[in-house]
């Protein structure tokens, strides 16, 4: 009778320790909150950075990757090889690879993606990451041979992009709004003006995701940011809209508060081809009318680095031309003066929704107030600024971060949104293309921020801070952000 009542007992105490068990294991799923809602899903036919946010490394994969120290590593290539003259990189791609959708990757899905990318018709919003490409080639199934022009020193980073992403030609045209890649994660559900879900790949052919699932939340207002983190409906915020509060996270033990740098150059866009805007006297004066300093502390509460050019202050090659445009509003209306506005003028200011932007332009606003230049302000959604202000360049001023990663080649392009054009410029973007040897390419991008600079294309407010919050159980996100990702692939809960 003992026995038995002793293997009862024991029975009893391993269901419960079982129990406890299953109580104590770790959690495998994850609620990542993002400020905006991208546009669509595809990384190659967008400009926005929420894209990427999203899918890069976690749906979408290219033949090489950014690592988290922003150091360009292996992907879909596992391996290549380069010509003597540089003009011939052959890429030798894993094996046993597919797609979501069970099919089979191979070197003609590179061929397909990248002619598509840099095709006369492409959509894709960097394409001049692919204009030094003669050819691509399938060597074989697992070898693609990609034929340059002419040396480019940047190629193997100009394809870690979100830009030079992978897709299937049976599957492209689903990208926008149920991509099919080939990473850790499968895309599952879009619940639009709410969230995105994705779950787990049991099929990737590397290193398995740790989550079986994760939502990114879509939370625009910074108020409903911070109640979403304190109640536990959102896991992390890599980058958090309202730095306002992070000292209060900092005092709970329940978060961890990680700050770190992006490539975020923070700027006062400025229509180089608006009147009067195309006068350099009047960016000069708009340069000196803003108090960096000011801008950074009211409105990202102190995080930020003040910057004078188009780059990231964290990188080697940085050189500071902030004494070039210091704040000095004497000298701004003397400017103003002397290009014919002694009275000022007025112009448009219109802000998309991040709080850097919408918190700075009140601050540039008053500053600019005080040397004449009166603006209308417009608050955007982020659908609307892309169509009115990147597409249309329907605007004066305007102010965003571009998170891209070194990406001062934006001013070689006529074209683009804030028009500016540079003969001498762009042919030293050409000649940076072609140049293989690090010290005279370090030269040049220190010549290229210089003119940049001494132009006052724009108005360089700051580098933006990545001021993200976590629970503190989370592990393995980005403390810095070498371009625009949410690498959710080394993520998992420590408890």
């Amino acid at each position: 009778m003992i026995k038995k009542v002793s293997t009862v007992l024991v029975a009893v105490a391993i269901a419960t320790l079982g129990a406890v068990g299953s109580a104590q294991a770790a959690r495998t799923d994850i609620t990542v909150g993002m400020q905006l809602e991208p546009p669509n899903l595809d990384p190659t036919a967008g400009a926005a950075a929420a894209i990427d946010e999203v899918v890069y490394a976690n749906v979408f994969e290219g033949l090489t990757r950014f690592g988290a120290d922003g150091s360009v590593k292996p992907a879909l290539a596992k391996s290549w090889e380069i010509s003597e003259d540089g003009l011939t990189y052959s890429f030798k791609l894993q094996s046993g690879i597919t797609f979501h959708d069970g099919s089979a990757f191979n070197a003609e899905d590179v061929r397909f993606s990248l002619n598509r990318s840099r095709a006369e018709k492409s959509t894709n919003a960097q394409k001049q990451l692919f204009a030094s490409i003669d050819t691509i080639k399938v060597a074989d199934p697992e070898t693609v041979v990609i034929t340059l022009s002419a040396p480019n020193g940047a190629l193997l980073f100009n394809l870690a992009w979100g830009d030079a992403i992978v897709m299937s030609p049976d599957t492209f045209d689903k990208a926008k709004t149920a991509p099919i890649g080939t990473g850790p994660f499968k895309f599952s559900r879009w619940v639009q003006g709410d969230r995105i879900e994705l779950v787990k790949n049991p099929d990737y052919w590397g290193t398995p995701a740790k989550l079986d699932k994760a939502v990114f939340k879509f939370i625009s207002e910074p108020t409903a940011a911070y109640a979403a983190l304190m109640a536990g409906d959102v896991d992390a915020f890599p980058v958090y809209p309202a730095p306002e509060n992070l000292a209060q996270f900092e005092a709970d033990a329940r978060f961890n508060v990680v700050v770190g740098s992006t490539e975020g150059e923070t700027i006062l866009s400025t229509n180089n081809k608006q009147a009067p805007f195309d006068n350099k006297l009047v960016r000069q004066a708009l340069a000196h009318a803003i108090n960096r300093q000011e801008i950074i502390d009211g409105a990202m509460f102190g995080y930020g680095t003040p910057i004078g050019t188009h780059f990231a202050p964290h990188h080697p090659v940085y050189k500071d031309f902030t004494a070039n445009s210091a704040y000095d509003p004497a000298k701004a209306k003397a400017l103003l003066k002397e290009a014919g506005f002694e009275n000022g003028f007025k112009t448009t200011l219109k802000l998309p929704p991040p709080s850097y932007a919408r918190r700075g332009g009140e601050i540039i606003a008053a500053q600019l107030r005080q040397v004449g230049i009166e603006t209308e302000i417009s608050n955007l959604e982020w659908a609307q600024w892309l169509e009115q202000v990147f597409r249309g360049k329907d605007f004066g001023l305007t102010i965003v971060s571009h998170t891209e990663p070194m990406d001062i080649g934006i001013y070689a392009k006529p074209d683009y949104y804030f028009q500016y054009d540079n003969k001498d410029f762009q042919q030293l973007m050409s000649d940076l293309t072609l140049e293989t040897d690090d010290a005279k390419r370090a030269e040049m991008l220190q010549q290229a921020q210089g003119i940049i600079a001494d132009d006052y294309v724009n108005g360089y407010l700051f580098q933006l801070a990545k001021t993200g919050v976590a629970n503190a159980d989370v592990v393995g996100l980005w403390e810095n952000s070498p371009t625009q990702a949410n690498d959710l692939t080394e993520v998992y809960w420590a408890k």
